[in-house]
């Protein structure tokens, strides 16, 4: 899929304040309320309802459920086959699940990321190496 318009509506996100499990422009969301919303804008509806969760709703049991609905939903690829428009999942603590999901928007010395972030609502961020060596998967839509 052509990355413009993912990253247009990425983009025209930026400025919703963040709010768990929600995935309304400009009144709130989270990590993956931004991807879905992404997605209705270029699909027309979900794949799949989203059930309730919380903060840590993957850690107890340690299962990687966003990986697999990702897999189900999107196109994995090579990590280091970075692109304009990648969905990437990111682990934010060694031995976690994967459970943050942004949208790669700028690739090289200035790459950068559109995501939902706790404290901070819809924003474009640099892909530092801090982030980037949390990434553990790589999408695009289809």
């Amino acid at each position: 899929m052509n990355s413009g318009p993912i990253i247009l509506e990425a983009r025209s996100w930026i400025g919703t304040p963040y709010l768990h499990q929600a995935s309304v422009k400009g009144a709130g969301a989270d990590c993956l309320g931004l991807v879905r919303g992404i997605w209705r804008a270029l699909h027309s509806g979900e794949p799949e309802v989203i059930p309730a969760y919380t903060a840590d709703w993957a850690e107890p049991a340690k299962d990687e459920a966003l990986w697999r609905a990702a897999r189900r939903w999107l196109r994995e690829h090579d990590r280091a086959d970075e692109r304009v428009g990648d969905i990437l999942l990111f682990r934010m603590a060694r031995g976690a699940v994967a459970k943050h999901l942004g949208v790669q928007t700028s690739l090289g010395e200035a790459r950068s990321f559109i995501h939902a972030y706790s404290g901070h609502g819809v924003v474009e961020t640099r892909l530092s190496l801090p982030w980037q060596t949390r990434v553990v998967a790589r999408f695009s839509f289809p």
